[in-house]
């Protein structure tokens, strides 16, 4: 889809006009100056025409008025687009943390990504570079057509013949224009898309494929922007090289000899001197209009694309009926026959499903993959809202807590462990960047992470480097830990937070957990059956639906599914290499 740029200009137009009039007015200085010459050069052979100099320093101070003129609308439309590049990220920044966490993971941060850089910026180049232009193209041809109407119809008539001849060759070169620009974007697109894809996946690229089938998609991306361009060559390409030759200055000026030959006993010399340069200044003028075309398709585009990242609903306003916002009694965590499903309600992953997880509690969330238990977690963390039934935190709807008391209610550890590049510290008092270094060190001593940071060349100041890139899996994972502990929330949600812990540190890791979620509402989703053994409750989760609850003895002795996963679980921890080959 393509839209038109200007509405989403709106903050800076009045810049915009200043620029665009500043441009127009360096348009008319230097059509100005032409004339001057023209007079400056007819008076010597002119019996009482004086000295050429007084029009000549005319024409001087004219092309100066045109130069600061045309530096000037250039100030002002790059003023005007570092402003709007500020205020659209600002803007986009601002309401994309108002949009639901679960959508902003199905828009991709790639896509946002997209949207924050590359369409801001080309919003910025075409309000910086062709809002000028833009006003220019308007203003010089209608102002060079009147300076020829007043030297003469027949000098106008010409110039405009040839300029209508190369505008007409110029429209069946372009005929097919809104569609072939639309797929030469998105061919260009596909190409980034395929290079990203390509540089970032390397590790696996090499390991798997050596770059066949990663390379090849590349390649056919370059083979399809290729054919793009052939495509619109062979549409397009000698009807524009032949509008390009027509709106040169040399047939205009051709054009302009025989009109003044033609009407020679009818002209003064000067007149004829005059025609001629102005008229040849017409046909340039008329080819940054072509030029603007394909940039002002291209804003639209990324314009388009801004303005549907800002269409984006937000999540709904808390508060009661009243507006009002009541404060939870406590972190009890209940969920009410709560139904949902992704895509805005399509096949439910949570089916009716109801719980209470009591405050100073640790309930386990566990089953087969697929069976909705991380959903569970962000549900309670709102990046979701039920499709039927309520999650309440003491008593209150969740949709009537504002996003900001909910942050200092929950506490999530994610499964994938994400850092800044930034040092250990920072990353570990991101959610506490007021937190001194004393608390800093007691959540990592009790994520079991301050020995290996004691180890990096610079301890707490160490740089993990972009994502953490520097640390192991583990060590990134005991990082977010630490974050969250230092937070000291009083509700936790940990999502797999051993996963990446090898065995030694498991035990360690999570004797350091179980110290510190004393007092706490804590949510526990592990795969490892063997880290929530002593959890106060276990719910077993299959399909969306809760199947089984209650402690481990009382679950292995009812024998259903969650004994299965259990005996599963210890099979697979007392695998070997070559066992069950059958040698």
């Amino acid at each position: 889809m393509t839209v038109a740029p200007w509405p989403v200009l709106a903050p800076v137009r009045g810049r915009i006009r200043v620029a665009m009039v500043l441009s127009a007015l360096s348009a008319l200085a230097a059509l100005g100056a032409l004339l001057l010459i023209a007079g400056a050069a007819i008076r010597p052979m002119l019996a009482d025409g004086g000295s050429p100099w007084p029009p000549l320093l005319l024409a001087a101070c004219s092309t100066l008025a045109a130069l600061t003129l045309r530096l000037a609308a250039f100030g002002q439309s790059h003023r005007a687009a570092f402003r709007l590049e500020l205020m659209l990220r600002r803007r986009l920044a601002a309401h994309v943390a108002t949009l639901p966490m679960g959508r902003v993971q199905q828009i991709g941060p790639a896509a946002l990504a997209k949207v924050m850089q590359d369409d801001v910026k080309a919003l910025h180049v075409f309000v910086a570079d062709a809002t000028p232009l833009y006003a220019r193209a308007v203003v010089m041809p209608l102002a060079t057509m009147a300076a020829l109407i007043v030297l003469g119809w027949h000098y106008a008539a010409a110039a405009l013949a040839v300029a209508l001849a190369g505008i007409l060759v110029m429209a069946v070169a372009m005929r097919d224009g809104a569609a072939l620009t639309s797929a030469y974007n998105a061919a260009r697109e596909r190409v980034a898309a395929a290079v990203t894809e390509f540089v970032q996946a390397m590790p696996v690229v090499r390991t798997f494929d050596t770059g066949q089938v990663s390379f090849g998609r590349y390649q056919r991306a370059l083979e399809a922007y290729l054919e793009m361009l052939i495509l619109w060559y062979r549409r397009s390409g000698l009807a524009a090289r032949a509008s390009l030759a027509i709106l040169a200055p040399l047939p205009t000026l051709a054009a302009l000899l025989a009109a003044g030959l033609w009407g020679r006993g009818e002209a003064a010399p000067g007149v004829w001197l005059a025609a001629l340069l102005v008229g040849t200044g017409l046909a340039e003028a008329v080819m940054p209009v072509m030029a603007l075309r394909h940039m002002v398709a291209r804003a639209g585009l990324s314009a388009a694309r801004i303005a549907e990242v800002l269409a984006e609903p937000p999540l709904p306003a808390a508060g009661d009926e009243a507006g009002l916002v009541v404060p939870p009694r406590d972190t009890t965590v209940r969920f009410e026959a709560v139904c949902f499903g992704y895509a805005g309600g399509g096949t439910r992953v949570i089916k009716d499903l109801s719980f209470t997880a009591a405050p100073g509690s640790v309930t386990a969330l566990v089953g087969p993959s697929g069976a909705g238990k991380s959903t569970v977690a962000t549900l309670l963390c709102r990046f979701h809202d039920p499709d039927a039934g309520r999650i309440t935190i003491g008593g209150v709807d969740l949709r009537n807590l504002p996003p900001d008391h909910l942050a200092t209610l929950v506490g999530f550890v994610f499964q994938d462990p994400v850092l800044f590049s930034g040092s250990v510290a920072d990353n570990i008092r991101l959610g506490r960047p007021e937190a001194d270094m004393a608390d800093v060190v007691t959540a990592a001593r009790a994520a079991r992470a301050h020995d290996f940071i004691q180890a990096l060349p610079r301890g707490y100041d160490t740089p993990v480097g972009e994502r953490g890139v520097t640390l192991s899996g583990g060590e990134r994972q005991r990082i977010t830990i630490a974050r969250a502990l230092l937070l000291d929330r009083p509700i936790l949600v940990l999502d797999e937070a051993t996963a990446f812990a090898d065995a030694e540190n498991e035990a360690a890791l999570m004797a350091g957990l179980s110290e510190l979620m004393r007092h706490r509402t804590v949510i526990v989703i592990a795969h490892r059956l063997s880290t929530i053994r002593s959890a106060d409750r276990i719910l077993v989760l299959d399909r969306g639906r809760l199947v089984e609850a209650g402690p481990h003895s009382l679950l292995l002795a009812a024998d259903g599914l969650y004994a299965r996963l259990w005996c599963a679980h210890e099979r697979a921890r007392n695998w070997t290499i070559g066992a069950g080959g059958g040698a």
